[in-house]
């Protein structure tokens, strides 16, 4: 986990100011792999990561009713990296930016031209 701790914080200390001071007070939570209710609600068991709440493109300026937050599953990012601490950094860094684009408003479509698919 310290290797995905260490990743987040470096992803999001390189952002551009404007952007990093967007995501500060988005909460990057460690999990190993989506709950249960997660999986009925309909996430994949294989889900490396999940943004909830409310985008910045559909914020209305009220309180949003459910936390923003992004989820990280650790054991699901390390299957798909493999041994690799490098891999495993990447998948993790790869995975932040990919949630982070859905924070802000951008759809799977925007993400892929991206690369971050």
């Amino acid at each position: 986990m310290q290797w995905a701790k260490t990743e987040v914080a470096d992803v999001l200390d390189q952002l551009p100011a404007p952007l990093r001071e967007k995501t500060e007070q988005i909460p990057v939570i460690f999990e190993t792999r989506p709950s249960r209710a997660l999986v009925r609600s309909g996430i994949t068991e294989d889900t490396m990561g999940l943004f909830e709440g409310e985008s910045t493109a559909d914020a209305a300026g009220d309180t949003p009713v459910w936390p923003t937050r992004i989820l990280l599953f650790l054991e699901n990012i390390a299957e798909e990296a493999g041994p690799s601490e490098s891999a495993f950094r990447r998948e993790v860094r790869t995975t932040l930016l990919h949630e982070l684009g859905h924070y802000l408003g951008l759809d799977e479509d925007a993400l892929d031209e991206r690369g971050l698919a």
